[in-house]
């Protein structure tokens, strides 16, 4: 009987990829290094503000080469999530980038900035003020689905750690007096989205237990865990500790990672 495909390996973006604008040491070279050994290498992300040709063009930069295909965002997550109930054309409300913009429109829903809708989702972006946070609320407190593409309470940059989508959500929860639908990892929708499009044998890589490992966990794939972003042996208020029991394989990076899992079976 011919072998079986080696497992696709789900790779994070920031914090293992890259941090802010600036490349992890190592990344590109352990990227292709997997894929050299017959591994397809995919990136899933929480961040929802980009989009995915600029997911694609950030890869590049950073020397990694990818499609459309290879990426998917909790913005895709959220989108799915409400393209399953919503009406096409649906309205929807976005307090959020271009990602978020993008991913619905792909969807067949109607991204929008005001007036009466159908829904609204809350991603990161760097714009959040106190009307965006009117509109939103406002717009759940009348009827509208709440949505966040995600709760990640920070998000690392090379210049240290920003408030994450999760600080934007309570704004809006708090506002609105309503809890999110949440689509990103670890909840169903990415997880769902996962296997749709990557298949059902896997191992997840990523610099947060409480998602990336939450999300490998739902799956029922190996989780491995980098120390590149959140999570540090020695953590800083706002970072991640190395949960114990620790998680099947653990090392400094991405580049540190791969060359374990080149070594081993990761077949779940």
């Amino acid at each position: 009987m011919p072998a079986a495909e080696p497992p696709v390996v789900c790779c994070d973006l920031d914090g293992v990829v890259w941090r802010g604008e600036v490349a992890v040491p190592g990344s590109a070279d352990a990227v292709e290094a997997l894929r050299s050994r017959g591994h397809r290498v995919v990136f899933l992300t929480n961040n929802s503000n980009l989009t995915p040709d600029e997911n694609v063009a950030k890869l590049a930069h950073v020397g990694v080469d990818a499609d459309r295909t290879d990426v998917a965002s909790s913005a895709d997550a959220a989108a799915d999530l409400l393209a399953a109930s919503l009406a096409n054309g649906a309205r929807v409300l976005v307090c959020g980038g271009d990602g978020v913009r993008a991913a619905l429109t792909d969807a067949g829903l109607e991204p929008v900035d005001g007036g009466r809708v159908d829904a609204v989702v809350v991603g990161w972006h760097r714009e959040f003020d106190f009307a965006a946070l009117d509109r939103a609320s406002g717009a759940v407190r009348e009827g509208a689905r709440f949505v966040a593409t995600n709760v990640d309470a920070t998000y690392p940059t090379s210049d240290g750690m920003l408030p994450g989508n999760g600080a934007l959500v309570a704004a809006v929860a708090t506002a609105s007096g309503s809890a999110p639908e949440v689509a990103g990892k670890p909840e169903a929708p990415m997880a769902a989205m996962v296997r749709r499009r990557f298949g059902e044998r896997g191992l997840v890589i990523g610099d947060r237990a409480s998602t990336d490992g939450a999300l490998a966990a739902a799956l029922g794939w190996p989780f491995g865990l980098v120390l590149s972003g959140i999570t540090t042996r020695a953590p800083a208020p706002g970072e991640e500790a190395v949960p114990d029991p620790p998680p099947a394989y653990v090392a400094d990076d991405l580049a540190a990672i791969a060359r374990v899992l080149l070594g081993v079976d990761t077949q779940s």
